[in-house]
C-alpha cells in the first residue's frame, strides 16, 4: 500500500534468508498489481484520465496550516515544507484509476522471483537529476541505507531487507529476509530516492552538506517541479520544470500542468477561510459540516465565482478509522472497561443533528466504507482464522458483533451512560460524589490535546457526557508544531486523530497497531497497542496468499482491534467536499479514485478573465 514517503509502516523478520538468483531469463514487469492485472499496457502514451493536449502555464495557490522548518524528507524531526513530493520521485508511481498498482517511474521494471524473496529494478536511461546527471542504482542503494540510518520508522519498515546492492549495471536488488510477502517488492519501489553526489557535496558557501540534519537549502530534486522561493514557516513556492526528464514518459504525460504552486501557511482555520473568502488562495477542502450549510454566503459564492462541489472519488478506494484516541502506555487507559464505557459519552445522534446535518456517518470499523470491515459474527475463513489465535484475543469476538452506543435524546443518553457505570462498577470503580475513582482509590481524570480549535466542540460534547459518569475531561488546543512534537514524544493523554486505510493492507498495520511500533515515536502506532493477538492477524495479512484470505485476515484483525474499544470511534463523509475559486479545468474524466488536483488540471485563461485574476 503507497503512503507518504515521510509517514512510513514497518516490517518484521519471519523466515531464514534466501539469496535471489540473479538469472538473465528473469521476466520484468514494467508495472505490478496486488489486486489486478495492470489496466496500461507496456509503452502506454498516457493514463485515461488525463488530456495529454492540457496548456501549461498559471500559478495554483494553496494553503496548509502551521508552518514547516526543513526540506530534508528523511529526518523524522520537524516539519516539511508541504509539497516536496513535487520536487522528489520514487521508483515507481501510482496509477489513480487502479487499486494498488505501480508503473514504472525512476526504474522502468522490476523483477522478482515467484517466492517473493527479493525484487530487482532497471533504472530508466532516461531519468536525470534537475541538474542534468542520471539518476543511478548507486543513488538508490544509498538513499535506501541512508533512510534505515536516519529514521527508525523506516529502518522498521525496511527490516526484512538484509541487503541493497547495485547487481549489474543499471539495476539494483533488495534481498529479503522471508518469502511470501507479496508486497515487499511494492513496498520498494515507493523508496524516495535521493541525489547522493548533492547531498555529499557543497552549498554555495563551500560548506558540506549533511543529509543527517535539517536544512532550508532547496533541494536537488529529480521530479517536475523545484523549489522557486520560501519564506521560512509561511509560504512556499515551486516552479515547473521545463526540462523535466519525464515530461513525455506515459505516467507524466497531461500532467504538472501549472507553471507554479504556491502554499500559504495559517495559524488557525478561521483565518485561513477568510483568506480563502478574500481569495488569498483558490482551493478549500471543507472539513466543518455547519460552515459548509451556513457559511458560504459571501459574494463570489453568489456570483459564481467561487464553485462549491462534492467528489466520492477519493473515498472509492480507502477506508477510515478517526476517533478519540487514549494513550495505552498510561496505566489509566490499560483498562478496556473503562475505554468500552467512554463510548457511550460520545452522543453522535445529538451532534448529528445540532451541528452536522445529517451529513456525517458514524464509523464503526477500521476500515469503515470499505468490503474490508468486518460485520456480524465471523464465519468462513475468518473464523478458521479467529480460531488458530483463539486464546490470544477476547472471546467476545465469537459471540457479540462490535455496535456503538445509539444516543440522540436524553432517555437513550441516560440509559447508555447507566450501561457504562454498571460496567465500571462490575470493572472495581466507584463514585465518590460526583467523581469516578478507579480501583485503586485514584481518580479518572485526563486531558484531550487538540491540533487546533476545530474540533472544540465536538470534543466538549463528550467532556460534558464523561463529567455525567464522573470522569474528569479537559481540553487542550495546541497549535500544530506543539501537537506534532507531542504527539511524537507521546506526551498526551488522549488526542483526536485516526488512519486512512487501502484496498490492500498490508505491512503498514505493524506501524498502526504492531508491538514493536508501540515504542517508536514517529510510529502511527498512536494509541501504543502491543498486544500479541493483533501481531497474529496482522502476520496472516501480510502473508496472505491470495485475495480471499487477505479479506478474512483484514476481518479478523477489525473485529479484534474493536473489541479491544481501543478509541472512541468518531464520524465521517465519505465525500469532499470541495470548494475552489473558478479559474482551473479539468479532463472530463476524473479519476476513479481521485481528484486528480492538482496533478492533471490546469490554469484556464478563459475562466481566470472572467472570475478575475488572483489578488495576490
Amino acid at each position: 500500500m503507497r503512503f507518504p514517503a515521510l509517514a512510513l509502516a514497518f516490517a518484521l523478520a519471519a523466515t531464514p534468508l534466501v539469496v535471489p538468483s540473479f538469472a538473465e531469463d528473469r521476466t520484468w514487469h514494467h508495472a505490478t498489481s496486488l489486486t489486478s492485472e495492470p489496466k496500461y499496457p507496456p509503452g502506454f502514451k498516457h493514463f485515461d484520465y488525463v488530456n495529454p493536449d492540457a496548456p501549461k502555464g498559471g500559478t495554483v495557490r494553496l494553503s496548509d496550516m502551521g508552518g514547516f522548518d526543513t526540506f530534508n524528507p528523511l529526518l523524522p524531526q520537524g516539519e516539511p515544507a508541504s509539497g516536496l513530493g513535487l520536487v522528489f520521485e520514487t521508483l515507481t508511481t501510482n496509477s489513480e484509476d487502479e487499486v494498488s498498482t505501480e508503473y514504472g517511474a525512476l526504474a522502468e521494471a522490476s523483477s522478482y522471483p515467484a517466492d517473493y524473496s527479493s525484487v530487482t529494478f532497471r533504472m530508466n536511461p532516461r531519468a536525470k537529476w534537475q541538474d542534468g546527471t542520471p539518476v543511478t542504482a548507486e543513488d538508490v542503494v544509498w538513499s535506501f541505507m541512508k533512510a534505515k540510518e536516519l529514521s527508525p520508522s523506516m529502518a522498521n519498515y525496511y527490516a526484512n531487507v538484509v541487503k541493497g546492492e547495485v547487481a549489474a549495471p543499471g539495476e539494483v536488488t533488495f534481498t529479503f529476509d522471508q518469502t511470501g510477502n507479496r508486497e515487499l517488492p511494492k513496498i520498494m519501489g515507493q523508496l524516495l530516492v535521493l541525489p547522493q553526489h548533492w547531498w555529499e557535496g557543497t552549498d554555495a558557501s563551500g560548506d558540506k552538506r549533511d543529509i543527517g540534519k535539517s536544512t532550508l537549502e532547496p533541494p536537488l530534486g529529480s521530479g517536475p517541479y523545484r523549489i522557486k522561493s520560501f519564506e521560512a514557516g509561511r509560504s512556499i513556492t515551486y516552479e515547473r520544470v521545463p526540462d523535466y526528464w519525464a515530461k513525455d514518459e506515459g505516467f507524466a504525460v497531461g500532467q504538472n500542468n501549472f507553471d507554479a504552486i504556491r502554499y500559504e501557511y495559517f495559524a488557525d482555520t478561521t483565518a485561513q477561510f477568510e483568506a480563502f473568502k478574500a481569495d488569498t488562495f483558490d482551493w478549500w477542502n471543507e472539513n466543518l459540516a455547519l460552515r459548509w450549510q451556513q457559511g458560504y454566503d459571501f459574494p463570489a459564492i453568489t456570483d459564481g465565482r467561487v464553485i462549491k462541489e462534492t467528489f466520492d472519488n477519493p473515498y472509492r478506494s480507502s477506508g477510515i478509522m478517526v476517533g478519540f484516541v487514549p494513550n495505552l502506555r498510561l496505566p489509566m487507559f490499560q483498562d478496556p472497561a473503562l475505554r468500552q464505557a467512554m463510548n457511550a459519552a460520545f452522543d453522535f445522534e445529538e451532534l448529528d443533528k445540532l451541528r452536522f446535518f445529517g451529513q456525517y456517518e458514524r464509523i464503526n470499523s477500521f476500515f469503515y466504507g470499505t468490503l474490508l470491515a468486518s460485520s456480524g459474527l465471523p464465519q468462513g475463513e475468518e473464523l478458521e482464522i479467529l480460531n488458530s489465535v483463539k486464546d490470544l484475543v477476547p472471546s467476545s469476538v465469537f459471540t457479540t458483533p462490535f455496535a456503538n452506543p445509539v444516543n440522540g435524546d436524553p432517555q437513550k443518553l441516560r440509559a447508555n451512560l447507566k450501561a457504562s457505570v454498571d460496567l465500571l462498577n462490575a470493572a472495581g470503580y466507584k463514585l465518590s460524589g460526583n467523581q469516578l475513582l478507579d480501583p485503586k482509590g485514584q481518580p479518572v481524570q485526563f486531558e484531550i490535546l487538540l491540533n487546533g480549535p476545530t474540533l472544540e466542540p465536538i470534543a466538549t460534547s463528550f467532556v460534558n457526557n464523561l463529567k455525567k459518569i464522573g470522569i474528569a475531561a479537559t481540553i487542550r488546543t495546541v497549535d500544530s508544531a506543539q501537537y506534532i512534537e507531542r504527539v511524537q514524544k507521546r506526551q498526551f493523554d488522549m488526542i483526536y486523530t485516526g488512519w486512512a486505510q487501502s484496498l490492500s493492507p498490508g505491512n503498514e498495520q505493524r506501524d498502526f497497531w504492531g508491538s514493536a511500533s508501540a515504542t517508536q515515536e514517529d510510529s502511527r502506532n498512536y494509541a501504543g497497542i502491543a498486544d500479541k493477538g493483533i501481531d497474529a492477524l496482522i502476520d496472516k495479512i501480510i502473508f496472505a496468499p491470495d485475495r480471499d484470505t487477505l479479506v478474512a485476515a483484514t476481518h479478523a484483525l477489525d473485529r479484534v482491534l474493536l473489541a479491544h474499544h481501543y478509541l472512541v470511534p468518531s464520524y465521517t463523509l465519505r465525500k469532499a467536499r470541495i470548494a475552489r475559486w473558478d479559474r482551473f479545468s479539468h479532463p472530463d474524466k476524473l479519476p476513479e479514485y481521485s481528484i486528480g488536483f492538482p496533478n492533471s488540471w490546469w490554469y484556464d485563461e478563459a475562466k481566470a478573465t472572467k472570475t478575475g485574476a488572483p489578488s495576490n
